[in-house]
């Protein structure tokens, strides 16, 4: 068989779509959620954030938003757009570079944050690591095609637009890393930005690439999926305007009229998408949990209770508890929530059709998750903004509960991917 022909490059994608998912699953499990476990037992021991490294919270941060969810967005982005277009004989070749240098870079960043060996240089060669593993996927994609190449030309769909705004916020959020690494490495005391600027930096990183992301390949999956009626394009293009100004207005330092732009933004999304209309058609539940629907569903609850603590935060926060309350729900209760719902739904089938190893594991993956979600956010806000000593025991109690969680969908993931893909005979009993 030719190395070129089609059998051969969806089995190099499947592959390598395969090593991005173990790539990120290793990233959320140890540098990412491990390491905010460890931090926030350390907070609550002490009732303060006094004490706790700066660059080791930025370090979970970085872990979390770059090294798991930038991970599975790239590896996706390779597979399904390559998919989607006229497959290039060259994608899979540049998405290996591309997952070797983003790899390498987000593990650099981890490492300078928290040991601070030599991180005047880590830091910035970390960023440029990222940087150029991420242009490398930018210039193979921005080829992609949706149509023959003699075919007439056709409007750009509404969840295209999404995608792309997200991956030009992704960029940026990867360019204000590489700029803000070298000035800290030039002029920082320690491997850690400085709080006003972190603050700018999160709204684009927490608020642009991820949450657009989601939005655009739930436009294109919620329909299939869940049996919802077709999205509105009007509303979501215009919960795109105001997500993007508000992440503008927030680079600016204008988190208060950042947070009433998000707020809306996210409403006008959630009624766009028909999230919370009844189906018009019964859900595709078959090979997954059941109750996966419903999941999607509170990640976009979790998503609006994030953008209200965000509108509180900016009035009222005086310690870091309602900013933070108002990120775990959107980082934890909207984005980990719908990787877990989404993403073991369709991540086994793009690694050679393979099925969900079990339905339960990922049943108990999203419960215990939003259990934890759950504690963190209603305690959270007490412990830091008010002092209350029950509210700061429930913390770690909620740092274990969330990592239960995380080790469950890790767990069965790569069960599923070990596995042997099924016939093609139980492929059909099965659809």
């Amino acid at each position: 068989m030719n190395d070129k022909s089609p059998a051969a490059t969806e089995i190099a994608l499947q592959r390598l779509v395969m090593v991005y998912i173990v790539t990120g699953l290793l990233f959320l499990l140890l540098p990412g959620t491990f390491l905010g476990v460890w931090n926030l037992i350390s907070i609550s021991g002490r009732h303060s954030l006094a004490g706790l490294s700066p660059s080791w919270l930025q370090a979970h941060g970085h872990a979390q938003i770059f090294g798991w969810i930038g991970t599975f967005i790239i590896g996706i982005g390779y597979y399904s757009l390559s998919k989607m277009g006229r497959v290039m004989p060259f994608t899979a070749s540049r998405g290996w570079a591309s997952w070797a240098l983003w790899a390498c870079g987000v593990t650099l960043r981890w490492v300078a944050n928290v040991s601070e060996w030599n991180w005047r240089l880590l830091l910035p060669a970390s960023a440029a690591l990222q940087l150029m593993g991420f242009l490398i996927f930018f210039a193979t994609v921005s080829r992609h095609r949706s149509s023959p190449a003699s075919a007439p030309p056709t409007g750009i769909e509404t969840w295209m637009k999404l995608v792309m705004a997200s991956t030009a916020a992704f960029l940026l959020a990867l360019l204000m890393n590489q700029a803000v690494s070298i000035s800290v490495a030039i002029t920082g005391m320690h491997p850690e930005i400085p709080h006003w600027l972190d603050q700018r930096y999160l709204f684009l990183a927490a608020w642009g690439f991820p949450v657009l992301a989601v939005w655009g390949f739930n436009a294109r999956w919620l329909p299939v999926f869940l049996g919802l009626r077709k999205p509105l394009g009007g509303g979501l293009m215009a919960a795109l305007a105001a997500c993007g100004c508000g992440v503008g207005v927030a680079l600016l330092g204008q988190f208060r009229l950042a947070t009433a732009l998000l707020l809306p933004g996210c409403i006008l999304a959630s009624i766009a998408l028909r999230v919370f209309e009844p189906p018009q058609k019964p859900a595709k539940t078959r090979g997954v949990s059941p109750s996966f629907p419903y999941f999607v569903r509170g990640a976009y609850a979790w998503l609006l209770v994030a953008a209200a603590l965000g509108v509180y935060a900016a009035n009222s926060d005086a310690n870091g508890g309602i900013w933070g309350a108002s990120r775990h729900a959107l980082t934890v209760g909207f984005l980990a929530t719908m990787v877990f719902a989404i993403g073991q739904r369709v991540l086994p089938a793009f690694c050679g059709m393979r099925l969900l190893f079990n339905k339960e594991l990922m049943f108990a993956s999203l419960a215990v998750l939003n259990l934890g979600c759950l504690l963190r956010v209603a305690s959270e806000i007490p412990a830091y903004e008010f002092n209350v000593r029950a509210a700061w025991t429930i913390l770690p109690v909620s740092a274990m509960t969330e990592l239960t969680g995380v080790t469950l969908f890790a767990v069965n993931l790569t069960i599923t991917l070990v596995l042997p893909p099924p016939t093609p005979a139980v492929l059909t009993q099965l659809g």
